[in-house]
């Protein structure tokens, strides 16, 4: 078990302890603190609380969490996308609404429990619940990742991912009409110290560099081509917010009104790589789901 202590500040006076925790513990749901609290592991000034407890300027919240239940990762007879595949490798490209890995929350339908169904082996460096996991894609972002069969490979595409050797490019649809052609965001990205469950632009945060350039304009709305240099988390969608041109239908970084898409609009359409075993430059591309391009010819047709 794990303790941990948080001091409460300005911002989170009157705030309930058990939002606060689920907060500042993001890889935990409400319910789970909840169930923290029930068991007796959530103190306030030393003394066990309920769940409602109001937190106070400078209370000290003292959690304790329990050693983690392992997940039961179960092949799944899920349909993939397999763009390419041999002894080391394979590229999928993921659909929208998928999770990449099992979760708290997301115990089965993930692009694992699909992968262990179609494969006998799967890289084991990144542990037993992300085997072969190299680089992740959000749930609501469709498009191209490549997973590793073998651990060399696993390390040999890791590698390139810190050099930023791996191209990856994306598609998005943003909120505003970007002026400019083309466009570079060097901006660190880290957890948001006021909103612990979203990244933000941060002074001590990781350097993070986006690409971007205007596919076509709206009237309200731009259709882009972003480029990674780095791959932080939700870094498209964080550096677009930055810049005030937030990605449509975006539930954590957009406006709320939006358009009504099941998610951001963003497409991971291209992924170039050095092959870990024969060198070999691999490139590949996929055009953008059937929903994201019906959305293009509503922009057209409405704006």
């Amino acid at each position: 078990m794990t303790e941990q202590q948080h001091i409460v500040t300005g911002s989170e006076n009157k705030m309930r302890v058990d939002k606060l925790l689920a907060e500042i513990n993001t890889d935990a749901s409400r319910s789970q603190v909840q169930s923290w609290i029930a068991d007796g592991l959530v103190f306030v000034n030393g003394q066990n609380v309920k769940g409602n407890y109001k937190c106070r300027l400078n209370d000290q919240v003292t959690w304790t969490i329990p050693e983690p239940v392992p997940l039961q990762l179960t092949p799944e007879n899920i349909p993939l996308s397999i763009v390419y595949e041999d002894s080391h490798l394979l590229v999928v490209n993921k659909p929208r609404g998928m999770v990449v890995h099992p979760s708290a929350g997301h115990q089965s339908g993930t692009l694992v429990n699909a992968l262990l169904y179609h494969c006998d082996d799967l890289s084991g460096i990144n542990g037993v619940e992300r085997p072969g996991i190299v680089h992740r894609i959000d749930k609501d972002t469709s498009g191209l990742l490549v997973v590793a069969k073998s651990d060399l490979a696993h390390s040999g595409l890791a590698e390139q991912l810190a050099s930023k050797d791996v191209e990856r490019k994306y598609e998005a649809v943003v909120h505003g009409v970007i002026e400019h052609e083309t466009g570079v965001i060097d901006a660190p990205i880290g957890r948001d110290p006021n909103q612990r469950q979203r990244m933000g632009i941060v002074e001590n945060g990781k350097s993070a560099v986006t690409h971007f350039r205007v596919l076509k304009r709206f009237a309200h709305f731009t259709h882009i081509e972003c480029q990674l240099e780095t791959g932080r988390t939700h870094q498209i969608r964080v550096h677009m917010r930055y810049i005030d041109f937030p990605l449509a239908g975006d539930p954590k970084y957009g406006p709320r009104k939006t358009l009504e898409i099941d998610g951001q609009a963003l497409h991971a359409k291209s992924l170039g790589f050095t092959h870990p075993d024969t060198n070999e430059w691999m490139h590949f591309e996929v055009d953008a789901p059937e929903y994201f391009q019906q959305l293009l010819g509503q922009l057209e047709k409405m704006y």
